[in-house]
């Protein structure tokens, strides 16, 4: 189809819908009233949603420094009465998922996640004070036993979130924390925590910050750890401090392009 036709085609569309939604307007008014003494279809409604998403351009903070996404608007509204971009994009920019076929030769790919461990509870492990003390600390088996003391034991399917308050850096060089040699320098999970997590049936690990492994790490021991054992990660949390340290729900909306290593997802916490 030509250009010209689809731009046509959109145009008497777009009246189509409105002529339509005009005529739409009196029957849904008139059925409120049937409709407000129905039970809602869902179980239980949450009394807050917090998105721990970044919204991204060229200029958020990457692993490697390059920006993780550019456009090409194709389309615009002024001459052909639609928007359309074509995006390229790295998988592992912004708020995003490692797939287990990250870091192994043969694990599963972000489209082969399991739908039943992209909703799941959400565990708050609190390094702040740590962390804004010593930019490499890094959350350890201690700060996985005090969480565990404070809140109980880790839930099945959970995920496990560390909060070390990276997100304030976001704007300025501070996220990527590199020094004169470029070894960055943030906070991550200790080897030996995620050892630990490994021993439960958490299904996933996340953190407000570029890598799961902390910034100087040159042998990414987590990484190797975590997603060969078929667990997944979540880097570049935010907001995590709107949320107790358990009692909500993660809700991932993981990306499904077949063979993907992972790649930028929207996050949301049900409370």
């Amino acid at each position: 189809m030509c250009h010209a036709c689809v731009i046509d085609s959109v145009k008497r569309a777009m009246i189509s819908r409105r002529d339509l939604f005009r005529g739409a307007v009196a029957g849904t008014a008139a059925a409120a009233a049937g409709i407000a003494g129905t039970t809602s279809a869902f179980a239980a409604t949450p009394s807050k949603v917090v998105d721990l998403t970044y919204g991204y351009d060229e200029s958020f903070p990457t692993y490697f420094g390059a920006p993780g996404i550019s456009s090409d608007q194709r389309f615009n509204f002024a001459e052909h009465g639609f928007n359309l971009k074509v995006l390229t994009v790295n998988e592992h920019t912004g708020t995003h998922l490692d797939a287990p076929l990250h870091f192994s030769a043969d694990g599963a790919s972000v489209d082969q996640i399991a739908v039943e461990n992209l909703v799941l509870p959400l565990c708050i492990v609190d390094i702040r004070e740590k962390a804004a003390a010593n930019a490499d600390a890094e959350l350890t088996p201690d700060d996985l036993k005090a969480w565990i003391s404070a809140n109980g034991p880790i839930p099945d399917g959970a995920c496990v979130a560390m909060n070390s308050g990276w997100q304030d850096r976001v704007s300025g060089d501070g996220f990527r924390n590199a020094d004169s040699d470029g070894v960055m320098h943030f906070p991550g999970f200790h080897i030996e925590a995620t050892q630990m997590l490994l021993e439960t049936n958490a299904a996933a690990i996340g953190v407000d910050t570029l890598s799961l492994d902390y910034g100087k790490s040159g042998d990414f021991k987590t990484h190797y750890a975590w997603l060969p054992a078929g667990r997944y990660g979540i880097e570049n949390l935010k907001s995590l401090d709107q949320l107790p340290a358990s009692g909500a729900t993660l809700v991932v909306g993981a990306p499904t392009h077949k063979g993907g290593t992972g790649g930028p997802a929207r996050v949301l916490a049900l409370l």
